[in-house]
């Protein structure tokens, strides 16, 4: 098993910056890839990036150029830079990961969920 903690949320306004960071623990030597996530009430859960073992990373096209994903493989944790906020990037934010050889940008194949962090940008 794998458990996820996220911090870093908050409210901010729009042009801000935010940093999350998800902390793993357990068996993190399974873990493929990390990604986020993100939902808003009465919308489906939906890709924001991931970061491959190796270190690839790929981005939803409407964070891309504003997001930037990392991470510390010394403190299993990774992070989501958020700059240049917008009112839309208003949700949950959830870390995830997953197993296997190939990374996903699928909720289905998503293996493990954090508990969420409220990100909030203001007009």
């Amino acid at each position: 098993q794998v458990q996820l903690v996220e911090s870093g949320g908050g409210l901010v306004q729009a042009g801000g910056s935010l940093r999350l960071s998800c902390a793993a623990s357990g068996r993190t030597s399974d873990i493929y890839a990390m990604d986020w996530f993100r939902q808003v009430p009465g919308k489906e859960r939906e890709f924001v990036a991931y970061i491959t073992r190796r270190g690839n990373t790929y981005y939803a096209d409407s964070v891309k150029g504003r997001f930037t994903i990392s991470r510390d493989n010394a403190k299993n944790t990774v992070y989501l830079q958020m700059n240049s906020l917008k009112p839309e990037d208003t949700a949950v934010y959830y870390c995830a990961a997953h197993r296997g050889v190939v990374a996903t940008t699928s909720v289905s194949r998503i293996d493990y969920w954090g508990q969420g962090t409220q990100v909030t940008v203001s007009s």
